[in-house]
């Protein structure tokens, strides 16, 4: 059976519904993966996050590496184990953490060495490193080490991260050793669409399980986001899935399965509900916001998440007034859960070839 297989092709756009099978089970997409950087997602417990209809969730390499380390995670009976989650993982190669930390960083051709922003110890990743130990991890779906770049960034640098990228994506595919898992290599070149073309097509030749677009949602906006999505993903295979990392909110989830993407990833959903900030198909909603004071109703009417059945406004809202822990996760809780029902929509719109319908009068 193939890894990636389309289900549906919308008639009035690039989108598509896909069955993605890994080790660890199949999951249809467009999916939406939570975040769980360290091994869980903040606050959350393994059966809520299975509540909300996630199936997928992502780890971080560089922060596994880390703490607790690969060899303990290994100790532990693997990541799987570690995060008792029993259906497929993504980890990430640590690329974005180059951007991310680049104040703690040195790099060069060969790979890049960090100043831990824990205790200021020098890591050093480059292609094989990461991939060996994300061999180890075993998640079902590894990415390979790529250089992501700041935006505004000068053409130089960012031909050559491009360079870097696609010379590392070739080496990782040359260490990987774990048949079981699937290797996805990343699109980088800021939103040049020259250099976009370049590297896709340049890793297309090297031949991947997935293809990930990286390198966007630093500050470019969503217009320019978008369109780089559109002309990256007309040079990626069609029977392989689309990973754009690292996004995003509801209207870029949107837009971006229109023009052909298969998987998404973001902090957002529970990032806003440990602020106290609701998704709702009205837009966001501040929960400490003193209108709340004496409203009884949910967060959102209609919504099934486990906060909408039991408690209300008013209660969330004092929550948070007095530093009461659950009010983070409450709001998280349906956080997520909106971001499933999303894609949930998204899929069944699909199927019906009313999803460019639905999209039009979708205002999130």
């Amino acid at each position: 059976m193939a890894d990636f297989q389309i289900l549906h092709q919308d008639s009035n756009s690039a989108a598509r519904v896909g069955l993605l099978s890994t080790a660890h089970g199949e999951v249809e997409t467009p999916v939406f993966m939570p975040v769980g950087t360290a091994g869980a997602v903040k606050g959350i417990t393994p059966q809520q996050l299975k509540e909300t209809g996630s199936v997928l969730i992502l780890a971080n390499t560089y922060h596994l590496l880390l703490r607790p380390g690969v060899d303990v995670v290994e100790a532990l009976g693997g990541l799987h184990k570690v995060m008792a989650w029993n259906k497929p993982i993504l980890t990430d190669s640590g690329g974005y953490q180059i951007f991310s930390l680049s104040g703690l960083t040195k790099i060069d051709d060969d790979g890049v060495e960090f100043a831990s922003h824990v205790d200021g110890a020098k890591i050093y990743l480059n292609a094989e490193i990461a991939t060996k130990i994300q061999n180890r991890l075993d998640a079902d779906i590894i990415m390979c080490l790529d250089q992501c770049t700041h935006f505004p960034c000068d053409d130089t640098q960012l031909k050559k991260a491009v360079e870097r990228t696609i010379r590392w994506a070739k080496r990782a595919k040359e260490a990987h050793a774990n048949d079981g898992q699937m290797l996805f290599s990343v699109v980088q070149g800021g939103i040049n669409r020259d250099l976009r073309s370049y590297c896709a097509e340049e890793l297309v030749k090297l031949g991947f399980n997935g293809y990930a677009i990286g390198g966007l949602s630093v500050g470019e906006g969503h217009d320019n986001m978008i369109k780089t999505v559109v002309h990256t993903t007309k040079f990626l295979p069609q029977d392989k899935p689309r990973y754009l990392m690292g996004v995003g909110t509801p209207g870029d989830i949107i837009a971006a399965v229109k023009a052909g993407v298969d998987m998404f990833d973001c902090v957002l959903p529970t990032r806003n509900g440990r602020n106290a900030c609701a998704f709702t198909e009205n837009g966001l909603l501040r929960m400490r916001n003193s209108a709340h004071i004496n409203d009884g109703g949910p967060i959102e009417a209609g919504c099934d998440c486990y906060c909408c059945r039991n408690f209300s406004r008013g209660t969330i809202r004092h929550f948070f007034n007095v530093g009461e822990m659950l009010g983070p996760i409450l709001v998280s809780l349906h956080n997520l859960r909106f971001y499933q029902r999303l894609m949930a929509k998204i899929r069944q719109a699909l199927k019906k070839d009313e999803f460019a319908d639905w999209a039009e009068r979708i205002d999130y």
